[in-house]
This record gives C-alpha cells, sequence and structure tokens, in this order.
C-alpha cells in the first residue's frame, strides 16, 4: 500500500544470523493499518477524530525522518523512539467554540473596527484568489495553457491509438474443444482436463460461482491446500478459516495469534494439511498445527520481522522449510525442524534496508528465490552462494531498463516464478506487469509486458493461471480481475470483481479451472468456467483509457510518498467506521 525506494545503485548487506524465535519479547509493532475489531471503543466521532490526527501525526514523523532510523520496513525502531521529542509549545489561551454562532462572535470580537460586511469582501476576495491558484495548479503541464484544446486533442488521438494497440485482435487459440473431445475418446489424450485449464475458451467463460461468507473485515490471502479440497482464508479479523469450498462451508475457524491484519496464511505440502504456515503486518511469522485440516491444536510463533511481513514463499515438497519476508528488508529462512530460522538475510540500497513485499522460491531449483519490494529491482539469490565475498549473495537482478534512473519513487508489490520457474512476473506500483527470463542475465531487459490495469492503492498480487503458466492475472484499482494470453500479452478476460473496491490476491485451483480471489471485501469469490458463452469484452477499453488517464494524471502531479499513504488510510479508516456503527 505504500510507494518507496530511490533509483539509486544498489548494494547489499548479508547476515547469516539467527532470527527471532518463540518465546522472545514481542517488539510491538504497530501498524495505522488496524481492522476496527482491534481498536476498542471506536466509535465516537471525537475518538475516530483522535485516532486520524495520531496516525497522522506518526506517519508524518516517519516519512519526514523526525521519527528516527525507519529502515526497518518504515517502522521506527525502539531507540529512536525513545529519542523523539515530546516537549510541545501549548498555547496560553485556549478558546472553545461550540456552535456556528460562537465562532461568528468570536470573529466578530478579535477586531471591533471589522464590519461585517468587510468579512464578507474578504471572503469574496480570499475566494477569488484561491480560484485563480487552483486554476494555476492545475494548468496543462504540457501546454501551459496554451492552446490547450489542441492539446487535448492530441492527448486523446494518442490514448485512442495506445488502446486500439492493446486490444487488436487475438490470434487463433492453440486448443480446440472439439478435436480434444475426440482425442479423449479415441484414447489418444489422457490429459484432457489438464490441458482444458489452460485453454483460452475456459478462461473466456469464467463467471462468479459464489461468494464465501464470514469474515469480519478485508480477506488478505487464500490458499488451496496441495490437493485442492480446502481453502484457507484471513485477514484483517484476524482468524483462519479453513473452507470445504465445493460445499461452500467452513469446516474449521480459529484465532490465527497475530496482533495486526494476517497478510498471508499457506498450507505446507506433504504434510496432510497438518500445518500451515502464516505472517501478518505485526511482522510475526507463525505455525498452526492442525489434526486434519478441521481442529486447531495450537499455533506458535516461529520468527519475528521489525516490520510488516506481507508474503511467505514455501518450498515445494518440503513439509518443514519456508521462507519469509518483510519491510524490515530481512528474508528469514524457516525450517521447522530446529528451534529458530535457519538464516537471515538483509537486502540493503547504499547501506539503506529495501523493505520487501514478496517473496517466491524457484520450484524447478528450490535453492533460488527473488524478492522484491520498495525499489524497482527483482533480486534473485542462490542459498548456496550467499557470500558477501562474492557480489554480496545476489545472483542476478532485473528491472525494466526505462526504470533504472526513473526520477519517481518505484515499487513492486508482487513477484512470482513461472511453473518450470524459467520466467519471473513482477507487478509494478502504477506501471505494469513484466516477465523477465530467469535464466538471463544479470541486468537483462524484460521478456513480455502486460498492460490496461492500474496497481496503485494497495500491495495487490499477480500470478500465472494455467498449468504451464498460459495466462497471467492481476486485480486492479478500478475493481477488475484482467487476464491477459502471455503469448500474445492480449487481455482475452474482464471480470467484474469488486466495482466498489479491489481484489488484491488472486490463487488458481492447483489442477482444475477454478480460481479463488479475495481484497477488500469481507468475502472470498469462487470464479468457474460456466458461462454458456464467452465474455463480452464490449467496455474493455472504456476501462483500459480510464486506467490510463489517472495513470497519466498521477504522473504529471507526483503526489509524495506520505499524502497518498495518509490519504488511503483516511479514506479506508472513515468507511470502515461508517460500516460498523456502535
Amino acid at each position: 500500500m505504500t510507494r518507496g525506494g530511490w533509483p539509486r545503485q544498489t548494494s547489499y548487506e548479508m547476515s547469516h544470523q539467527e532470527g527471532s524465535a518463540d518465546g522472545l519479547q514481542d517488539l510491538g509493532v504497530e501498524s495505522p493499518f488496524s481492522s476496527p475489531g482491534e481498536q476498542s471503543g471506536a466509535a465516537a466521532a471525537t475518538e475516530a477524530s483522535s485516532d486520524i490526527d495520531m496516525v497522522t501525526l506518526d506517519v508524518s514523523m516517519t516519512m519526514t525522518g523526525n521519527g528516527g532510523d525507519t529502515r526497518d520496513g518504515g517502522f521506527p525502531n525502539d531507540a529512536s523512539t525513545e529519542n523523539r521529542t515530546t516537549d510541545q509549545e501549548s498555547p496560553s489561551e485556549e478558546v472553545v467554540l461550540e456552535s456556528v454562532e460562537d465562532f461568528e462572535h468570536f470573529l466578530m470580537g478579535s477586531d471591533p473596527f471589522l464590519r461585517q460586511d468587510e468579512i464578507v469582501e474578504e471572503e469574496e476576495e480570499e475566494m477569488e484568489e484561491g480560484e485563480e491558484a487552483e486554476e494555476q495548479a492545475q494548468m496543462c503541464p504540457r501546454c501551459h495553457g496554451a492552446n490547450h484544446e489542441q492539446c487535448l486533442l492530441e492527448e486523446n488521438r494518442v490514448l485512442e491509438e495506445w488502446i486500439s494497440s492493446e486490444t487488436s485482435a487475438l490470434p487463433r487459440p492453440r486448443w480446440q474443444a472439439v478435436t480434444a473431445l475426440r482425442q479423449r475418446q479415441l484414447g489418444s489424450s489422457t490429459r484432457f482436463v489438464y490441458e482444458a485449464c489452460g485453454a483460452r475458451a475456459f478462461v473466456q467463460r469464467f463467471r462468479l460461482q459464489y461468494r464465501l461468507e464470514g469474515h469480519m473485515g478485508c480477506v488478505n490471502t487464500v490458499h488451496f491446500n496441495q490437493r485442492g479440497t480446502r481453502l484457507a482464508s484471513s485477514g484483517d479479523d484476524l482468524r483462519v478459516r479453513v473452507w470445504d469450498w465445493v460445499q461452500q462451508k467452513p469446516v474449521l475457524d480459529f484465532d490465527s495469534g497475530h496482533k495486526n491484519n494476517v497478510l498471508q496464511a499457506k498450507f505446507l505440502p506433504n504434510c496432510a494439511d497438518s500445518t500451515l504456515a502464516m505472517c501478518a503486518r505485526d511482522g510475526q511469522v507463525r505455525v498452526a498445527e492442525l489434526i486434519n485440516a478441521s481442529y486447531c491444536e495450537n499455533t506458535k510463533r516461529v520468527a519475528q520481522h521489525r516490520g510488516a511481513a506481507h508474503k511467505l514463499a514455501l518450498e515445494p515438497d518440503s513439509p518443514y522449510k519456508f521462507l519469509t519476508s518483510g519491510e524490515d528488508a530481512v528474508v528469514f529462512t524457516v525450517d521447522l525442524r530446529q528451534g529458530r530460522p535457519a538464516s537471515k538475510i538483509v537486502v540493503t540500497r547504499e547501506n539503506k534496508k529495501v523493505g520487501l513485499y514478496t517473496i517466491s522460491v524457484n520450484p524447478a531449483n528450490t535453492y533460488q528465490f527473488a524478492v522484491a519490494g520498495q525499489d524497482q529491482f527483482v533480486r534473485i539469490y542462490d542459498q548456496r552462494r550467499i557470500d558477501e565475498k562474492e557480489n554480496n549473495g545476489v545472483l542476478k537482478k532485473f528491472t525494466p531498463h526505462h526504470l533504472i534512473n526513473c526520477d519517481f519513487p518505484t515499487t513492486i508489490t508482487c513477484t512470482v516464478y513461472s511453473h518450470d520457474g524459467t520466467e519471473l512476473l513482477a507487478s509494478y506500483n502504477d506501471e505494469d506487469i513484466y516477465i523477465f527470463n530467469s535464466s538471463h542475465s544479470d541486468g537483462a531487459q524484460y521478456a513480455k509486458r502486460f498492460k490496461g490495469h492500474r496497481n496503485n492503492t494497495t500491495v495487490k498480487g499477480v500470478n500465472f493461471y494455467g498449468p504451464k503458466s498460459e495466462f497471467v492475472v492481476s486485480g486492479s484499482d478500478c475493481g477488475h480481475i484482467f487476464f491477459w494470453e502471455k503469448s500474445s500479452c492480449q487481455i482475452i478476460q474482464l471480470l467484474n470483481g469488486d466495482i466498489e473496491s479491489t481484489i488484491n490476491c488472486l490463487e488458481p485451483h492447483p489442477y482444475l479451472p477454478v480460481l479463488a480471489a479475495s481484497g477488500l471485501d469481507q468475502n472470498v469469490k469462487i470464479w468457474t468456467p460456466t458461462a454458456e458463452a464467452a465474455t463480452e469484452l464490449t467496455g474493455l477499453k472504456d476501462v483500459i483509457k480510464k486506467n490510463k488517464w489517472k495513470r497519466d494524471q498521477d504522473s504529471l502531479h507526483h503526489t509524495g510518498l506520505f499524502n497518498q499513504y495518509v490519504l488511503w488510510f483516511l479514506m479506508h479508516h472513515l468507511s470502515q467506521r461508517g460500516h460498523h456503527p456502535d
């Protein structure tokens, strides 16, 4: 949900230190994004105003540097907090205004020689001056007010050309249903379902099958178990639900043990669904011990980040090992057979920590993993070669070449490997989605680019879809879910995920043509290819045009990280209070 990172040459700092484990003192990491249920007595308007003021002050001190060293993922450390100056000058006289009449009387009484008509004249003059200043501030930066109509026509022409190039005719599909069915009947093809999951015809018939209701806050994570029979979900209500998603009912509901929003929960493979790993905004990494995915015996903390822990990455086929990343720029390797994290890696840039939003393990080479976050680089590491003497353990890094020296902050909200580890997908904040070839040399240019959506307000996920990673799927600020065909980079499906909200998490079923999605809504959406006909992309051009226009406007008038961060929080905070009355 934040944007950060500055385009400078990157350096790295490695440390094989033992991480925090269960039983260590909690670090007390707090976040302004706490759910309404976590704030006791948060009902009165005065308290809402107090919450907003406190958060605004805290974020302001964090962003301006007055709150101490915030390189641990944007959270001030304990030492800087203790040194923070608390003495402030207080006004010598406090004026209490209880009504509009009191306010007017106060104004009139402040200057006995100022008449009411003079006040009105001064107000009108101030309004005119304000309107002139606003017009100057909103003046088009391209033409600076000269020939503005011509500038708008040229802008619309360029935009229409761009949209036409992005919505050109699709190539002929590779998979044909009639041919595939005939081959299955003749026994020449035994992989009908496997191939059908990667067929364009199925994706184009996706529709919302049903919603799984029950959470009391935003649902930040969904994950299928290895067999695809159970679905785990969790979010701002700090509860973990395990669903029989076919029967549309929960089989397990338990307290995660976290103190702040749960950001990810995943079943470990090859453990008979007995272990569920979780990470959250409180920085904790916890593990739940389950019995047949129907009873939670207990949860325990296995690691602690000094900042929000957004993602964890499973090691394929391992019921014991996984990796976590956090805004403190730390990567923990967790082995449940050991009492503490096996290793710790700290990612830095010019001796400043780079907060991490995402991590992914290469399924074809489990020693390699990729991380990304608060700058423009996707970094690949090899756990066998993490040595300061050899490029600080960094195997290679990628970024689109036009973003290497960009003059505005750039972040990556999600990165994920393809099914065979040959490709690496990365979604950039308020930019496009890119595919890098993981076998290319360090600094190589991207291989494919996907446009049309918008990733600005939240930490959105992105994913491959299909048994052979045939498609790319992502949510968007406009509330839609976009599907691109990887081979042609064309949009082939546009789903109305949630027009009034945002879809952040997209989880394909391990072997069926099913997609689970969640976001700012308090439910999980299940999508299946059950529509009678392919989706008509009639409104696609308008959606793309609107997303492109908004992004271009923001690029011309860049608001700082602080303004965007506070604005999003205030709107979300107030909307949540409106949905949860006393």
